[in-house]
């Protein structure tokens, strides 16, 4: 017998969208484990590539180039930033070229300066933001479809002996752990 047979025996009284449902819950969790998967894959991508953008985004020498400008070597540290990529450079940078319109302008350029950056540096972390706040209930729905099919297999297994009956419920939950713990 096939598995939407048993389904439509074992409850005869459900619609045909509920036994639709649980046709797709009693096959497996697995799916849910490749769902996650795939998406700690996507994860993990998205951190490489975020790491490897702030390495070569960053402004070598930063410190030593703050102690320069703090002693007023403007030529130095603006030949230095020269070129760099990075918010650290682009601020340094717009910052030294709008020094003779006063501090007010300064402070506005470089606040606007870091608003144009930002977006670079922020990209890709709200994706991030989304799947680890999400994934621990793709797991959780997991193990609520192991639980399922271990009753599920539980209700036609009782008129075996206890031994069996003990096994399908163990097998289920194992499944459901095996979700959870991914």
């Amino acid at each position: 017998m096939t598995l939407p047979l048993l389904v439509a025996q074992a409850q005869p009284h459900q619609g045909w969208l509920t036994s639709q449902f649980l046709q797709l819950m009693l096959t497996s969790a697995e799916w849910v484990l490749w769902l996650l998967s795939a998406l700690s894959v996507v994860s993990v991508g998205l951190m490489l590539e975020r790491l490897v953008y702030f390495f070569t985004h960053r402004l070598q020498g930063s410190e030593g180039l703050a102690v320069k400008l703090a002693r007023g070597e403007l030529d130095v540290v603006r030949a230095a930033v020269e070129g760099q990529k990075g918010m650290e450079a682009a601020v340094v940078r717009e910052g030294l070229a709008s020094m003779d319109k006063g501090a007010d302008t300064v402070e506005q350029v470089i606040a606007s300066t870091m608003s144009r950056e930002r977006p670079q540096y922020e990209r890709y972390l709200s994706v991030l933001g989304t799947l680890g706040n999400n994934a621990p209930f793709v797991g959780l729905f997991g193990t609520v479809i192991g639980i399922i099919k271990a009753f599920h297999d539980l209700g036609l297994a009782n008129a075996k002996g206890g031994a069996a009956i003990q096994q399908t419920v163990m097998a289920g939950i194992s499944e459901a752990l095996v979700a959870t713990a991914g």
